[in-house]
């Protein structure tokens, strides 16, 4: 299990556009010289983890990524590794769990994110199932050391297997084998229900709960007091807005108001 402190602070790292995704800019060396950057700065704040996901590859493959994704991701994750010297972990958007422990295995990593670990979800994306066997085994393949974080009633979802979010955190963990749960709102940027969180984290009991979206300075304190700690991106960066870059003032902010 990677060693975290109660209350844990799990910054995101965006990453820019990468390599055959619509908005990509031509310039790989400043994608990973950013993501490491903000590595940093997020180390330096006092975050306990990172995260580094592919949020500019938008609209995202609803599964499987292509091969330059990862090895862009790849070469990303290595950077903000050696960058920051926290626990990394890894989501690839939109649901490609074999390309996330792929990833992470080569590029350092501790701990993978899927959106859809078991289960059926209606996406923008599309029908999204998850691949539970096949994701466990594969890790199992590669003998990698990582955790699997999986989400609980996504966002930007609707779960067609298990309405009731608490039975659903519950499989995930007896069923899925997943390390953690995440509970997040129905978009990026959304807070979590504080209901949902509560029952979640009574369903799964001593299994670690975190929060994934809409964590702000404004109801940290209030989220931390329900799980094992946050997920936080889009209220550290410019304008308060997911994939912009950071901002020292609201990261500052943030953390005098998460560990004040």
């Amino acid at each position: 299990m990677i060693q975290l402190p109660d209350k844990a602070l799990i910054g995101m790292v965006h990453l820019a556009a990468l390599p055959g995704a619509a908005r990509w800019s031509g310039n790989l060396s400043e994608v990973i010289n950013r993501a490491a950057r903000e590595s940093l700065v997020l180390k330096q704040a006092g975050f306990d983890m990172v995260i580094v996901e592919n949020f500019g590859d938008t609209p995202f493959r609803a599964t499987t990524v292509e091969p330059q994704t990862v090895a862009a991701m790849t070469l990303c994750v290595e950077a903000v590794v050696g960058a920051c010297g926290l626990p990394v972990g890894v989501n690839v958007l939109r649901n490609d769990p074999f390309a996330a422990l792929a990833i992470a295995s080569v590029g350092g990593a501790r701990a993978i994110r899927v959106n859809v670990h078991m289960g059926v979800y209606a996406t923008d994306q599309g029908f999204i199932e998850g691949r539970t066997a096949e994701t466990l085994l594969y890790r199992q393949r590669l003998g990698a050391d990582l955790e699997i974080w999986a989400d609980v009633h996504v966002k930007h979802a609707q779960p067609l297997h298990q309405p009731d979010i608490a039975l659903a955190a519950e499989e995930l963990i007896d069923r899925g084998q997943a390390d953690a749960v995440i509970v997040s709102g129905s978009t990026t940027g959304r807070p979590a229900d504080m209901e949902d969180l509560t029952r979640v984290k009574a369903a799964v009991n001593k299994n670690r709960v975190w929060v994934g979206s809409g964590v702000t300075a404004d109801n940290v304190k209030q989220y931390l007091k329900r799980c094992d700690g946050v997920i936080v991106g889009s209220d550290l960066k410019l304008d308060g807005k997911a994939g912009n870059t950071l901002c020292p003032d609201r990261v500052s902010s943030f953390m005098e108001a998460a560990r004040g």
